[in-house]
């Protein structure tokens, strides 16, 4: 047998056992149970505990807020860990109680809070105003003179065609 034939079957064979090695390594029957798993049990939102969690989170805001002058409540910036430190507490007790965060319950809260809090940060209504003319008439221009020229770009880019073909 030529050393050249006695390489090729060599690797054939050493070719044949890797196969055969990951193939077994890859088989689902070996690797996953085929007995069928029962269902998740869900759990139930609790919601009157959740009024009483989220009720004390209303409470400890409140006690940090009071800490802070009232004319300070409209600018976010001066209460923004404690409004952090109100929604993660919200957050953590709804995941306590097996609820959904936010949920209709939270959120209603929330909005009493706010309602009590920040009712008199309402901006002024803003007034739209047009611009000046100048500018006007060059919006209105530089949009036109765009679709003359790409128009006049086409019309003569297509004549070129017809001259050059």
């Amino acid at each position: 047998m030529d050393t050249n034939e006695f390489v090729i079957l060599k690797l054939f064979f050493v070719g044949f056992l890797v196969n055969i090695w990951m193939m077994r390594g890859l088989s689902a029957t070996d690797s996953f149970n085929t007995e069928p798993t029962p269902p998740l049990q869900k759990k139930i939102c609790n919601e009157s505990r959740l009024r009483w969690e989220v009720e004390i989170c209303g409470e400890e805001f409140k006690r940090d807020m009071a800490l802070i002058d009232p004319q300070h409540w409209c600018n976010f910036t001066h209460f923004i860990s404690e409004y952090y430190l109100f929604t993660l507490c919200t957050e953590n007790k709804s995941n306590a109680v097996n609820c959904y965060w936010p949920n209709p319950l939270v959120e209603s809260y929330i909005i009493r809070i706010h309602k009590h809090f920040f009712s008199n940060c309402t901006l002024e209504q803003v007034e739209w105003v047009d611009p000046p003319d100048d500018t006007l008439t060059i919006l209105i221009l530089v949009p036109i003179c765009l679709t003359l020229a790409m128009i006049a770009l086409v019309v003569w880019c297509s004549k070129r065609s017809d001259l050059l073909a």
